[in-house]
């Protein structure tokens, strides 16, 4: 739900001061889109290619979670074009009234995104987003540190790990997995399902299971083999896994989420036409391609998706390991084990953040 935040924040401030890529348009303003999306979620050579491509500038920035992008948006502090929210966030911003619908004649290239990544839940008409990357959450740990194999989503309650596991700092999916290995949907809207799965987080933490709750510190902390066990998602475990190869990745037994991160343009966006622009862009064979291949996330591009093997195999001059193909672009029988979040209810959605806050992250 990514190479690092930190640099992306750079790139943002590199190119506000060099003046790279910003033309001005007929009417003497620079052309610009301002985008938000995630830490280490992006080639960021695409954003110097479709730069000098187009003449417009690229703002970039990132949030650290749909809740953090959420709140940056509710309080009114964010001016953004383009967002790459989740799927269940999709839907409560769409709910709210705060996206824009798309003209698709800007963004042929939605014509290259694969049927099944249309039509879905969070946006049943396709009026407001285009598909950007998919994959799943799993459990991540080191095999050097651990007994065996693990699982089940159990280790990440199992006070045998004291001081070993890193939480993610992110309700629904740190809920998500307790109410997964209880047995509960990860949509349940069932108050003593959801205040039970916050007691199993509860008792883990005042244990002393946790060594905290993070989101993009993760990569260091597995990388350096300061933690043995954590819940991260697919394509970030392959940065992961390129810097530490004694981490293994598993979708527990239980079952995961499996989720779609889309773009989408915010409706006071102040630059819809470059927005558009900028989704066209991502949306192209190449530069889903690039993508693919940087960030370890998969594309929801049809022909990307299914030519992403020889596309390694030509660029590195060796095969794709099928191992790590299905972490990057999960298998049917893996999906379907797994289950998509849909948006909660307001109420619920209270109760979360109620619970979220007693947990004190």
């Amino acid at each position: 739900m990514k190479k690092a935040m930190a640099l992306a924040l750079i790139l943002a401030v590199c190119l506000v001061l060099t003046g790279c890529g910003g033309t001005d348009g007929s009417n003497g303003e620079k052309r610009e889109v301002n985008v938000c999306s995630w830490g280490e979620y992006i080639d960021e050579n695409l954003i110097y290619q479709f730069e000098e491509e187009t003449g417009i500038q690229v703002n970039y920035s990132t949030a650290e979670s749909n809740e953090a992008l959420y709140s940056l948006l509710s309080m009114g502090g964010a001016d953004y074009d383009v967002i790459v929210p989740s799927d269940y966030m999709i839907s409560q911003l769409i709910e709210e009234g705060l996206l824009a619908e798309l003209n698709y004649e800007n963004i042929p290239n939605f014509s290259q995104i694969d049927d099944r990544f249309k039509n879905l839940p969070y946006d049943p008409e396709n009026k407001y987003t285009v598909p950007y990357t998919w994959g799943t959450l799993g459990l991540i740990y080191n095999s050097t540190m651990v007994d065996g194999p693990i699982t089940s989503w159990s280790a990440m309650f199992d006070p045998a790990y004291a001081n070993n596991v890193l939480m993610i700092r992110n309700s629904r999916d740190a809920l998500g997995i307790a109410l997964i290995y209880l047995g509960y949907s990860v949509n349940t809207t069932n108050e003593a399902e959801i205040r039970e799965a916050f007691q199993l987080l509860s008792d883990a933490k005042n244990n002393g299971v946790y060594q905290g709750f993070f989101m993009d510190e993760t990569f260091l902390k597995m990388e350096g083999g300061n933690a043995a066990l954590c819940t991260y998602y697919a394509g970030d475990f392959l940065t992961m896994l390129d810097n530490n190869p004694d981490l293994v990745y598993v979708v527990p037994k239980e079952g995961s989420n499996w989720f779609v991160d889309a773009m989408c343009v915010l409706k006071d966006a102040q630059h819809k036409e470059e927005a558009e622009a900028w989704i066209n862009f991502l949306a192209s064979n190449e530069a889903s391609m690039a993508n693919m291949d940087y960030i370890g996330y998969a594309s929801p591009n049809t022909e990307v998706l299914a030519g992403y093997p020889a596309y390694y195999e030509e660029t590195y001059g060796e095969p794709l390991d099928q191992g790590r193909y299905e972490i990057m672009a999960a298998p049917e029988d893996v999906l379907d084990t797994c289950e998509a979040y849909l948006v909660l209810p307001a109420e619920t959605r209270a109760l979360y953040n109620d619970l979220w806050t007693e947990l004190g992250i």
